[in-house]
């Protein structure tokens, strides 16, 4: 497995977490605007961090690699952390949302 594929993964695996502390905070109570902000903000917390780790990951490789891992993996973070941050949010506030 190269350095890529470990971003790539690394980034799913963020993506998850991701959306699952984002689905576990917000609250039904929470007003649209500022729910997601919250998401966002948790979001681009974790792509950060993931950023971090791209950049140690890569710390020995070509400057080519090294951009291509700022990038590497953006689209399955995103869809990730939307689909964990509906499936968490839905599982715990069913009862109100059925209501």
């Amino acid at each position: 497995m190269t350095s890529l594929d470990k971003v790539y993964y690394m980034r799913i695996a963020l993506g998850v977490i991701a959306g699952a502390i984002s689905g576990f905070i917000i609250a039904p109570e929470i007003d649209q605007g500022t729910s997601v902000g919250i998401a966002l903000g948790i979001a681009l917390a974790f792509y950060g961090i993931s950023i971090g780790i791209s950049r140690n990951m890569t710390k020995n490789m070509p400057k080519e690699v090294k951009k291509k891992a700022g990038y590497d993996g953006v689209v399955p973070f995103i869809f990730m952390n939307f689909v964990l941050m509906i499936l968490v949010y839905t599982a715990l506030h069913q009862a109100d949302i059925l209501k």
